[in-house]
């Protein structure tokens, strides 16, 4: 393997360890629900994302999002059943002693610190409130919880959190003497958003198509293998098949290292993550994206404008490239830098897919499982690496890496750019659906080597193991979705569902049809070798 190539073959790795997990992403950072926390009676409420929306002086403004505590009263989760309620200052400000006047059922706001949430709750309900806002003393929001010792908690009203930006611009709307008026509710999440499934048909795409294209290749330089054969060329390289110089073949300690590399990666992201490391992220994925989206288009457009494609002239430090290389570089080139200058705009996310999906396409034609035993070798070690990295790695670090990696944190940003995302489109919360590039082409790389097979050995749709991987591959994502919803939007490690779905099919089927042997050693089926046929004819004459 040459440097190119090696180079290749880590940059993949460090792109598939940056995100192998599906979730939703979605406004506010907290989850609907934690069972970490303490529950006792009196205080044993959900922790639930809420919305607040605010008017001035009879005008809607700007909307803010909480969450509610573990105490008081349950919040409503219909707007068209919230109250608009007038907001006033709590005095003293912290209220952890009571309020110096009565209150009207007005919503009070109050500064976090020097005694308890409940104290709080407890002083505001009894001058009058129907709520209470608390602002924290920092930009992120704070699960409020019961002390264990806590006995007054019969608490009657609703206490939510905001952070302190939120708190900030309130209480300036007050200042100004502005009549501001605040609508309290939690809306549900839709069980099931068509995000998901189209997400879900993203993922089962990219694979057909890179498999199609991969499996294309290799029947092509199979045929031209065969073709020289037969025309008695006698020097043809033993460990190399004509017109697949550009193929990464990959073996079993490679699938190994490929892991650990992504590992030693995923570490370095954590401990290094912040806005600049995220925006040096950007510019290798708009490297990689831009060498997927031409490598796509030139494939595509050759077919139509066969002579561009194979004119080459030589460039200084690229080398011999086609005409029709050069014509779509620029695009491409300029397709990633606009992607990169707007990516925080709201449609960005359709460019961040292309790149994304022509790089999976691009990396599944050139890295190759050679054989079964490599492809099991690599998804077990993927497999354990997910599980690894989402779930045990909160007892290491108290936090999922894979998780704050992919969410980006420690960064300011709204993530990192290595995953496909759809907007959540009917759910009241926004955000994303996501899904990591390993979780697409880590089983795309066996469903491809199956789909090779099949034609290498003429096998039907139906009498081979693509149709059968491929449909194993997508009711494994499709579990990992409902997994997903089951667990209110935790991030799920997708490879601990979808690799015994593909990888225990594809085994299961080789063992029964008597194949297995073939795809764990060799990988492709045993060909007629027309060499051999010529050199015995030959012999044949010199009897004569």
């Amino acid at each position: 393997m040459d440097l190119v190539k090696l180079c290749f073959v880590i940059y993949v790795a460090a792109v598939i360890s940056l995100v192998c997990y599906p979730s939703s992403v979605t406004a506010g950072d907290i989850v609907h629900d934690d069972d970490s926390a303490p529950k006792k009676p009196g205080c044993e409420n959900n922790f639930v994302l809420v919305k607040v929306q605010t008017w001035v002086n009879g005008i809607e403004d700007a909307e803010f999002v909480g969450v509610g505590a573990r105490f008081g009263t349950t919040i409503v989760s219909k707007e068209k059943n919230a109250n608009q309620t007038l907001l006033t200052l709590s005095d003293p400000r912290d209220c952890c002693t009571p309020p110096k006047k009565k209150l009207d059922r007005d919503i009070i706001m109050v500064n976090r610190g020097k005694c308890k949430f409940t104290t709080k709750a407890n002083n505001a309900e009894a001058a009058g409130a129907s709520a209470v806002l608390i602002i924290n003393n920092q930009k992120e929001l704070y699960k409020m919880v019961c002390e264990p010792n806590e006995t007054d908690l019969d608490i009657k009203i609703p206490a939510v959190m905001l952070p302190q930006d939120a708190g900030a611009s309130l209480e300036k709307m007050l200042l100004n003497r502005s009549s501001v008026s605040v609508q309290l509710y939690s809306p549900k999440r839709p069980l099931v958003d068509i995000a998901e499934v189209f997400l879900w048909l993203m993922a089962v795409v990219t694979i057909l198509c890179g498999s199609y294209w991969s499996a294309w290749s290799a029947r092509e330089a199979a045929i031209e293998h065969d073709k020289l054969l037969k025309d008695a060329v006698d020097e043809i390289p033993n460990d190399k098949v004509v017109g697949l110089s550009s193929i990464v073949d990959i073996n079993a300690t490679s699938a190994v290292l490929f892991v650990a590399v992504a590992s030693c990666f995923l570490v370095m992201l954590y401990e290094l993550m912040s806005y600049w490391f995220v925006e040096l992220l950007v510019v290798l994925f708009c490297i990689g994206g831009v060498e997927g989206l031409q490598t796509c288009l030139v494939a595509l457009l050759s077919r139509w404008f066969k002579h561009a494609g194979e004119s080459y002239i030589k460039i200084p430090f690229f080398g011999a490239l086609s005409y029709l290389t050069l014509a779509v570089s620029p695009f491409c080139i300029a397709f990633a830098v606009v992607w990169a200058v707007y990516r925080n705009v709201s449609f960005a996310w359709i460019g961040q897919d292309i790149l994304g999906i022509a790089l999976i396409i691009t990396v599944l034609q050139i890295v190759h499982v050679p054989n079964l035993k490599v492809g099991t070798v690599l998804l077990s070690c993927a497999f354990v690496y997910d599980i690894f990295w989402v779930f045990v790695s909160k007892k290491l670090f108290h936090e999922s890496v894979m998780i704050v990696v992919a969410r980006g944190d420690r960064s300011g940003e709204d993530g990192i750019p290595m995953l496909l995302k759809i907007p959540r489109m009917f759910d009241p919360w926004g955000g994303y659906s996501i899904i990591g590039f390993g979780d697409i082409l880590l089983p795309g790389l066996l469903i491809a080597f199956s789909l090779r097979y099949d034609w290498l050995a003429n096998k039907s749709l139906r009498a081979g193991y693509f149709l059968w991987a491929m449909i194993a591959y997508g009711l494994g994502l499709l579990i990992t979705y409902v997994a997903l919803n089951l667990m209110d939007g935790h991030g799920q490690p997708a490879l601990l569902y979808i690799v015994p779905f593909t990888l225990g099919t594809f085994l299961t089927l080789g063992k029964k049809r008597g194949d297995l042997n073939i795809l764990w050693t060799r990988g492709e089926p045993e060909r007629p070798c027309h060499h051999v046929h010529l050199e015995h004819y030959h012999e044949l004459n010199l009897k004569k």
